[in-house]
């Protein structure tokens, strides 16, 4: 069933998801890319930082076993004194390594991506200190594909380094039995060599594996074609929801024009299709107002309403189509409708006089 899921997921994942996912913390790592760099910093450490500081190192010590009256315990002062001197001599011996390790772990992991604070994967979970969430993490595929991995790098470099270095067996089995004050340098020569090969593998190694977490990140995050139209919809909006929400919006419209209807003037009707219905007080503006109007059904119930209000309809089919398709519900009708619509309220106004004097 999982290898079907995983079968259906043919298409690229989103822009959407890519951020979703990355805001997550879920980001593509190579390990192998960070042990590159230490191992980076190892060799330029050794290379550059190591032979003077144990030279310097390796006569402290023997300053203190071979002339060890020069160092008087007799007092507290006088060990805090000794263990102060070689505590600087160590802090000196190990605060380059401590900060090479640090850049170039660092500047591995921003190589790769850069950091983004997020809060949930530092929250205190009890399945990271759960014994049986770690056996099922170490045991799982993703594990056995690691330990694989590592076990193939040990066996890779150690066949490597076993032929480059047959030659420099003896060689380091006289500077084990040599000056301790030349064991280091002699020693170093090899030190640097097998660095040399580990850093080259590890190089290798970590350009592809670089390549391949990318790769296997992206194809993880493949999405059915199901999740492609899901996830497009709720983006742009399901469309029978959005047409429901544009019905109702319609529906609202209407009725809030509607109850507009017997407060006009006059309407201009079409017989059967349009319908418009104007206001004209002089006190609110100084041209008519469209408080209504509508085609077909809705042209009748304007119609309806306005003969049960008392409102007059006038017929001109020309007039009722132009100002219908040109002006919209609560504007003013432009000054080329003044004329014909002057005239109609005229009308209106003669026969509400003739009504008076009768």
């Amino acid at each position: 069933m999982a290898d079907e899921d995983k079968d259906s997921k043919t298409e690229s994942p989103t822009e959407k998801k890519l951020r979703e996912t990355m805001d997550k913390g879920n980001v593509p790592h190579s390990r192998e890319a960070t042990l590159f760099a230490s191992m980076l910093a190892t060799v330029i450490y050794v290379t550059f930082f190591l032979p003077a500081r144990m030279g310097r190192m390796g006569e402290v010590l023997r300053d203190l076993f071979e002339k060890p009256d020069q160092w008087s315990l007799e007092t507290g002062p006088d060990a805090i004194s000794l263990f102060t001197r070689i505590g600087w001599e160590i802090a000196n011996l190990l605060v380059p390594a401590v900060v090479l390790f640090f850049v170039f772990g660092i500047g591995a992991s921003m190589f790769q991506n850069l950091p983004t604070p997020v809060l949930n994967r530092i929250a205190p979970q009890f399945s990271r200190i759960s014994p049986a969430s770690g056996f099922s993490r170490i045991f799982s595929t993703s594990g056995m594909v690691e330990f694989a991995k590592s076990l193939a790098k040990i066996v890779v470099v150690g066949i490597i380094m076993f032929f480059v270095l047959r030659s420099q067996f003896f060689h380091a089995i006289d500077a084990m039995v040599s000056d301790p004050q030349t064991i280091f340098v002699r020693l170093s020569t090899i030190v640097e060599r097998i660095l040399t090969i580990v850093l080259l593998a590890t190089a290798v190694v970590g350009i592809a594996d670089i390549f391949w977490t990318r790769h296997h990140w992206f194809d993880e995050l493949k999405m059915t074609k199901q999740e492609v139209k899901d996830e497009f919809k709720q983006a742009q909006g399901d469309p029978i929801v959005k047409s429901r929400q544009r019905s109702i919006a319609r529906d609202r419209a209407r009725r809030r024009m509607m109850k507009q209807v017997p407060r006009a003037t006059l309407v201009i009707a079409n017989p059967t299709h349009f319908a418009v219905a104007l206001r004209y007080v002089r006190e609110e503006n100084d041209a008519p107002v469209v408080v209504a109007k509508g085609q077909d059904l809705i042209a009748l119930k304007i119609r309806e309403i306005a003969e049960k209000n008392g409102i007059p309809v006038f017929e001109d089919p020309p007039l009722a189509r132009s100002m219908f398709a040109q002006v919209s519900v609560d504007s003013v009708i432009p000054s080329v409708f003044y004329k014909a619509v002057a005239e109609l309220i005229h009308r209106i106004y003669a026969q509400s006089n003739r009504k008076r004097v009768r």
